[in-house]
């Protein structure tokens, strides 16, 4: 079965949103880490807000290694109003996120991948078809802005998979979740 990896950029007080603001110094290591997660994806799944910001940017853009992948990977797009899906090897889903990701599980591929969408991150963890947490968690507290977890969320257990320091000071950390 394939696993759902969500990774995510975070501050140490755990913003997610909007991490240009805290990721001072995206070193070597950090890039190797994105290549090396993404490498095994060849499915993401992203919510509106997401999709709308990262459509505008990344077709023309040569960051790599993200580029050349989040441009021909295959993009599900996860919203409940129309939306332009002109941005290559993209779909539009308008079903339950949760009940549409169990069965992409069963299909056979790669991992799937969920990058920056907080909201579908939030719900997808709280339904529980999320396998792996790779955070890369930055050393800055941005103080505000939208967390990750939710301060109300059920106790989950994880299982440590790898945890790296990085040149910059930053942490790369990756969790099994325990889905007894």
């Amino acid at each position: 079965m394939r696993k759902v990896v969500l990774y995510s950029l975070m501050s140490l007080d755990g913003v997610a949103e909007s991490p240009d603001a805290f990721v001072f110094d995206f070193d070597g290591p950090m890039t190797d880490n994105l290549a090396a997660v993404i490498g095994r994806q060849d499915t993401v799944l992203l919510g509106r807000r997401m999709y709308d910001e990262w459509a505008a940017y990344w077709p023309t853009s040569d960051v790599q290694p993200f580029a050349d992948f989040i441009n021909t990977v295959q993009k599900y797009v996860f919203t409940s109003t129309p939306v332009d899906a002109t941005w290559a090897a993209t779909s539009v889903v308008t079903t339950d996120a949760a009940a549409f990701v169990r069965d992409l599980k069963s299909r056979p591929g790669g991992d799937i991948g969920v990058h920056g969408s907080i909201r579908l991150a939030r719900s997808l963890l709280s339904a529980g078809v999320i396998d792996r947490l790779s955070l890369v968690v930055c050393p800055a507290l941005a103080g505000r802005g939208r967390k990750l977890f939710e301060d109300d969320r059920k106790l989950q257990r994880l299982t440590l998979a790898k945890a790296a320091p990085t040149p910059s000071g930053g942490l790369l950390l990756d969790y099994e979740v325990d889905h007894a």
